[in-house]
């Protein structure tokens, strides 16, 4: 089992100053590289202070100069926002200046806030299409000479320019949640990732069951590696445990509220919710997020995660964006580090 950092830029109000957030971004990718971690994923994401990310390589680059080991993975680039080529060539440019650190995770993206901005008029099916359309035109373009006559993106015979410094190319990871999404990450030789959203260790296997249904498929494809990515909180007390998941239900209903897209956004935040409106949310609660989620103690933490290792995944994504301070996240963390990783050296 292998662990990751996975976190944002997080604004959630006027008064925090973007400058501050960024260092205290850097900081925490440190903190990982310094405590053996195996990877940093950021995404990509537009006009949302919810998370600050426009383009995933620029972070990734800067983050290379302040960390020595880890591996660098967007998490996720949205395929309907690049062109082959571009993408291509951009991400072999990060690969060169990293020294061969990247892993390159693509999705289809999931906010209709996005979509309408970038994209107008796009629905989700379309944008699942341009990402099976996307993938193999980048890794031809990383091999060379490779022409397209697609549905979305026609060009003559184009190689990357550069090409990356890994042979073959960054490994390539998907995100996927159906049985088609999985199929379709095995059958290209691309890693996947799975995010389980509010339905708990139940979901956690029957993603994971997806992936090896997949892989049966394809008995002759070298079976790609898994990663589980999970909002994860070590607390120093049973009380702390309390105190993070109701934060962390607080940041889930926000999730909620800019998922649906129903909410007045001015200068890049949504609306305040009241704490009625959090309190009445049909799903979403501390005890959920409790029971969801990892939030616990370190011996709760690592017993939890030993179950995801039995089930097979290979990487486990600490999700650290959670609306908490900068010293709450820091000090999450650096429990995970010397508390939690030292029981699957």
């Amino acid at each position: 089992m292998k662990f990751s950092l996975f976190a944002h830029m997080e604004r959630i109000s006027p008064g925090q100053d973007q400058k501050q957030l960024y260092d205290e971004f850097i900081e925490l990718c440190k903190i990982a590289d310094r405590g053996g971690m195996h990877a940093i994923w950021t995404g990509e994401h537009h006009g949302m202070n919810f998370t600050i990310s426009p383009n995933p390589f620029l972070n990734l680059v800067d983050v290379a100069r302040h960390t020595e080991n880890v591996r660098l993975g967007t998490g996720t680039v949205i395929a309907p926002f690049w062109h082959p080529i571009r993408l291509a060539g951009e991400a072999a440019l990060t690969d060169i200046i990293t020294d061969g650190r990247l892993d390159l995770g693509i999705a289809r993206g999931a906010y209709s806030f996005e979509y309408e901005r970038m994209m107008p008029g796009m629905e989700a099916w379309e944008a699942g299409q341009r990402m099976r359309e996307l993938i193999p035109a980048v890794q031809g373009l990383w091999q060379g000479d490779y022409a397209q006559e697609g549905e979305f993106h026609s060009f003559p015979k184009t190689t990357s320019a550069p090409k990356p410094v890994q042979q073959d190319g960054p490994p390539i990871w998907v995100a996927a949640r159906d049985p088609n999404s999985h199929e379709f990450a095995v059958a290209n030789h691309c890693n996947v990732q799975v995010t389980p959203l509010w339905q708990g260790d139940g979901e956690i296997s029957s993603l994971m069951q997806r992936f090896n249904d997949a892989c049966a498929k394809h008995p002759d494809t070298p079976r790609p590696k898994i990663m589980l990515l999970l909002h994860t909180y070590v607390a120093d007390s049973a009380e702390d445990v309390k105190l993070a998941a109701a934060e962390l239900n607080r940041f889930y209903c926000y999730f909620g509220a800019w998922f649906k897209n129903e909410r007045a956004v001015d200068q890049g935040l949504i609306a305040p919710l009241s704490d009625e409106e959090i309190a009445a949310h049909p799903f979403y609660s501390p005890d959920a997020m409790e029971r969801d989620l990892v939030i616990a103690e370190p011996a709760g933490v690592i017993d939890r995660i030993k179950t995801y290792e039995a089930l097979g995944y290979d990487e486990y994504s600490f999700w650290i964006d959670s609306s908490m301070s900068f010293e709450r996240k820091k000090a999450s963390l650096e429990r995970f580090i010397h508390e939690v990783m030292p029981a699957f050296a």
